[in-house]
């Protein structure tokens, strides 16, 4: 079959061709984005790209369309396909009927987490020998891609509350039917889509009630609104972590080793390169549902303290001149504060720079700007690119005084950055975007290269 992907440099939609192509199907598709390093992953097998949604795409006259929930009526590329009355259908639907059916899936949910926790479940498998196929919406190091197609029973897949597609405004979970299923924690995103934290809590609710009896809910016991989800419904034995009858883990040491236990009893030791309490969790959790399909507790220790992360995660682009730049995901207020509270203890007073974007949809409405200033507080310096926002980055930051800078223009805002880090510092970039290559940049200027 050939499939047409729109909206295919997306990294759920890039994950899906990805897949799509494992399973021996002919794949094409198009994004207004086609750039490294998910254009270069795509073309290497063999996807052929198309820049833009020109409607003349039709003429592929491909068996199905796929879209993505990018694409909204207007665009020029699905309105030919509406009025032409062509086969079409949603990622996620596509997912479910042809890849997910009849394997045991294991899904992982939640407003934070979910890509780094998503990494780590299938890598315990992978380290286990059950060679898993998977999707996350990222590139965990160990894989080298963001999806997998293999011929086990077992798919792990990055449950995204995020709505379905133009025609289906379900969140994307709800077509995964996991077995299995990590609630990592539930606060208010989206706002875009969603008009409060009850209408995503009904959304989960929705997940809730998918799945089966024989399978597991591994959620978290400190999360009030995964309690109130929960108290409305539920079918499925539940275990819960982050609290002492549960799953729990201490704080790490200098080396980042740190004990497990469940129930109050001690189950073992491992280390996790990650820093903060939220990625200590992160790997219990996924401890949690690896259990559930047969990993022993000892082979999922060993497994976390050999899992190298993920791309965009607190990753290291570079060091020059003594000063480290990181790139992270974080663009929620208690992302970055965990972000920076993880960054804090591996440096420990060593000076943060904290360089952001405001670029979510959530973000620049404005929703979550009065938090911004208390999830920023333990930065040294904050660097906000305040550019295409619907509200005052400056007035926001006020309560930050002197150490909060707002800038609109990104070269002015690299400069700054360039001017003020010195020898030791960590200079943390926090967007859900490109940034601009605002990264290369950063280095490019403190080598001296501009």
């Amino acid at each position: 079959m050939h499939i047409h992907i729109l909206g295919i440099c997306g990294t759920f939609m890039g994950g899906v061709a990805l897949l799509a192509r494992a399973a021996g199907h002919k794949v094409t598709g198009c994004d207004t984005n086609v750039y490294p390093p998910m254009s270069s992953q795509l073309e290497a097998q063999g996807i052929a790209l198309t820049e833009g949604y020109d409607a003349g795409q039709i003429g592929l006259n491909p068996d199905l369309f796929v879209v993505g929930n990018a694409i909204s009526r207007g665009n020029a590329l699905l309105e030919a396909i509406l009025e032409r009355n062509l086969p079409y259908v949603s990622g996620p639907q596509w997912l479910a009927d042809n890849i997910l059916q009849g394997r045991w899936v294991l899904g992982v949910a939640g407003t934070h987490g979910k890509t780094t926790t998503t990494a780590m479940l299938a890598w315990i498998l992978e380290e286990a020998g059950l060679k898993p196929s998977f999707l996350v919406g990222g590139v965990p190091q160990g894989f080298g891609v963001s999806a997998r197609l293999t011929d086990s029973p077992f798919f792990v897949i990055e449950a995204d509350e995020y709505d379905t597609a133009f025609c289906d405004k379900r969140s994307k979970f709800i077509h995964y039917r996991p077995r299995t299923t990590i609630l990592n924690n539930l606060e208010f995103d989206h706002a875009d889509i969603f008009a409060d934290l009850a209408a995503i809590e009904t959304q989960f609710h929705h997940l809730v009630r998918t799945l089966p009896r024989n399978g597991l809910i591994v959620a978290n016991g400190a999360e009030p609104a995964l309690d109130r989800v929960l108290q409305r419904g539920c079918w499925t034995p539940v275990d819960r972590f982050n609290v002492a009858e549960g799953w729990a883990a201490t704080a790490a040491d200098a080396n980042g080793a740190f004990k497990v236990s469940h129930g109050g009893t001690p189950v073992g030791e491992t280390k996790l390169d990650l820093p903060g309490a939220h990625n200590r969790a992160n790997a219990v959790a996924a401890l949690a549902a690896a259990r559930h399909v047969g990993v022993p507790i000892e082979v999922g220790l060993a497994a976390i303290a050999t899992f190298e992360g993920v791309k965009r995660r607190l990753e290291v682009r570079g060091r020059v001149r003594g000063v480290t730049v990181y790139d992270d995901f974080a663009h929620h207020p208690t992302a970055i504060a965990a972000t920076i509270e993880g960054l804090r203890g591996r440096v420990g007073g060593a000076r943060i720079l904290a360089v952001l974007e405001p670029r979510s949809n959530t973000m620049k409405l404005g929703t979550m700007k009065t938090q911004l200033p208390g999830s920023l507080g333990e930065a040294d310096r904050v660097f906000c690119h305040a550019a295409n926002l619907g509200w005052d980055a400056a007035a926001a930051l006020a309560p930050l005084a002197d150490k909060a800078r707002c800038y609109d223009d990104l070269g002015t805002l690299v400069a700054a950055v360039a001017a003020e880090a010195a020898a030791g510092d960590h200079v943390l970039v926090m967007s859900n975007g490109s940034f601009g290559g605002v990264h290369q940049q950063l280095l490019d200027r403190l080598r001296g290269d501009v």
